[in-house]
């Protein structure tokens, strides 16, 4: 059982520090493009709405990354193939 315990703690720690790692890049992927939409607003404030626009979807699609490594982790910690032969 000690064996287990280990292998338990270890496994949620490296899916808390793979996800921390992975959500690095994106937020700062989001600052960059905020501030360039920023940027660009100041020197056209007439296109608000394209930039805006714009903005939204870039971000949202930086966001999926963070979600889609999210996922990931969680399907590895919870149906983690290693399970079986630590109980075996």
């Amino acid at each position: 059982m000690r064996d287990m315990t280990w292998f338990a703690t270890f496994s949620t720690a490296f899916a808390a520090l793979s996800i921390a790692i992975a959500t690095i890049g994106p937020g700062i992927a989001m600052g960059i493009a905020i501030s360039k939409a920023l940027e660009a607003l100041s020197r056209q404030p007439e296109a608000e709405k394209s930039i805006m626009r714009t903005l939204f979807i870039g971000l949202a699609m930086i966001e999926s990354l963070a979600i889609y490594c999210l996922v990931i982790v969680l399907i590895i910690l919870f149906r983690n193939p290693l399970i079986e032969y630590m109980l075996k």
